[in-house]
This record gives C-alpha cells, sequence and structure tokens, in this order.
C-alpha cells in the first residue's frame, strides 16, 4: 500500500483570543488539539491517505478554548470534529471511518471479509475496552491489569500473517490504536516501571512498523516530559 508523503508546517494553536476561520466557505476543516490521542486518530488517517490539502487543520486550546468553537462550530465544544459539506461531525473513530469512505486516497479498509469482521471488533474494542482498562489500571494493579489488555494485543495481532499490522496491512484499526499505545509506551516505564513490549515480539514488531509510517510520525506527541508529567498529574497518587 502507498502512502503520500506530505510535509506541512503546521499551524498554530487557536486559543480565545483567536479569530475564527471563514466558517463553512467550502473549506473542509478538522478541528484537533495537538496533544489529544482522539484527535491524532483523525489525523492519522487525513495524512495516510494524502489528505493534506483537502482536509485544513484548526488546532484548538482545550484549557482556553475560543467561544466561536462551541457557539459556531461543535456544540459539544469538543476535539476532534469535521467541518465538511456544511455540516460538522464529531466522535473520533466516526470520523476515520468518514474520512476514509468520502475523500480520496488509499483505502483503510480490507476487501476481504474475515479481516472485515476481524476489524469491527478490534474497533470497538479499542474505546469500550482497551483504553478504559488500560487507564483504570493505573489506580490499582497496572502491571497485571493493562498487561491483560496487552496480551490481547499480541494476541490479535497473531491472526493474520501476511504483514506486521493488525490485519496484515494498515487499516482503521492500526489507526485507533497508535496514539494510546503510543502514550502507554512512554509513560508506563516512567510511571510503573513496566515495558509494555517485554515479551511481546509482535507489539513490538508492530510499533517498530508504526514509526516507519510518515504520515502517523507526523503526528507524534514531541514533548515527552510534559506528557508524562500530565499523566502523573491525573492517574498516579499524589505524594
Amino acid at each position: 500500500m502507498a502512502f503520500l508523503i506530505v510535509q506541512e508546517v503546521l499551524p498554530p494553536t487557536l486559543d480565545s483570543t483567536s479569530q475564527p476561520p471563514s466558517l463553512f466557505d467550502g473549506t473542509t476543516r478538522l478541528y484537533i488539539n495537538y496533544q489529544c490521542p482522539y484527535s491524532q486518530r483523525v489525523w492519522i488517517a487525513r495524512n495516510v491517505k494524502g489528505l493534506q490539502e483537502k482536509i485544513k487543520l484548526v488546532p484548538i486550546d482545550l484549557k482556553n478554548r475560543p467561544d466561536w468553537y462551541k457557539e459556531k462550530v461543535y456544540p459539544t465544544n469538543k476535539v476532534p470534529s469535521l467541518e465538511h459539506n456544511n455540516k460538522v461531525i464529531g466522535e473520533s473513530l466516526d470520523l476515520v471511518k468518514y474520512v476514509d469512505s468520502n475523500f480520496e486516497g488509499p483505502s483503510l479498509t480490507p476487501d476481504d471479509p474475515e479481516k472485515r469482521k476481524f476489524a469491527e471488533e478490534l474497533i470497538a474494542y479499542s474505546d469500550t475496552t482497551f483504553v478504559p482498562e488500560v487507564y483504570r489500571s493505573f489506580a490499582k494493579d497496572a502491571r497485571t491489569l493493562a498487561g491483560a489488555q496487552f496480551d490481547y494485543l499480541e494476541k490479535a495481532l497473531l491472526k493474520f500473517d501476511d504483514g506486521p499490522f493488525f490485519l496484515g496491512q494498515f487499516s482503521q484499526v492500526d489507526i485507533a490504536y497508535a496514539p494510546f499505545i503510543e502514550r502507554f509506551q512512554v509513560f508506563m516505564p516512567e510511571g510503573f516501571d513496566y515495558d509494555i513490549t517485554t515479551g511481546r515480539h509482535k507489539l513490538a514488531k508492530w510499533i517498530e512498523e508504526m514509526n516507519k509510517l510518515d504520515g502517523y510520525k507526523q503526528t507524534k506527541v514531541l514533548e515527552h516530559e510534559k506528557m508524562v508529567e500530565y499523566y502523573k498529574n491525573r492517574f498516579l497518587p499524589k505524594a
């Protein structure tokens, strides 16, 4: 699968002092936050499909949000959201599917019926079980409880052997998990002295292959120290 490589200069984040773009002027806009893993999912989909010119990024400061975002763009006041064809839609997994099916570029959905079925299971599992269970484990027994979730992914990666990704080839499934695995891989050694790839060869290989994708690399969190500090403040008991 060939992905288009486009290097772009990222626009500055908009806050409460920023003027809105020319809303609903025919431009397709993806409202995100650079640190938000849910935003990152849709950002990855946009990039790997080569849609940097078709879908403009509008980064929002979540700690100092512009009033116009809630009032004129997306009443739930969350990111990500997509302004397209004079309407605004949200929810990261829905948006990944929307971008895949409504825009040009390489498909992120397999043709094989068995792979499609497994994709639906894994994508649903990501937000109903994997992400919340790992987050919950931080207040309990992270090694055991989160470990079970990473074991689940290791087993899932064994199902198809025609490539290093969840369905063999890169797909929406990899996009669903990548932003969270990226963060857990950085935070858990710091917070719990736990390496999520130890004893998980397939997961380690998956991370290695993901990091070769330019469309994903361009979305990664660069300031690891800030991210670790955020996670520690949010999830670990105060001394």
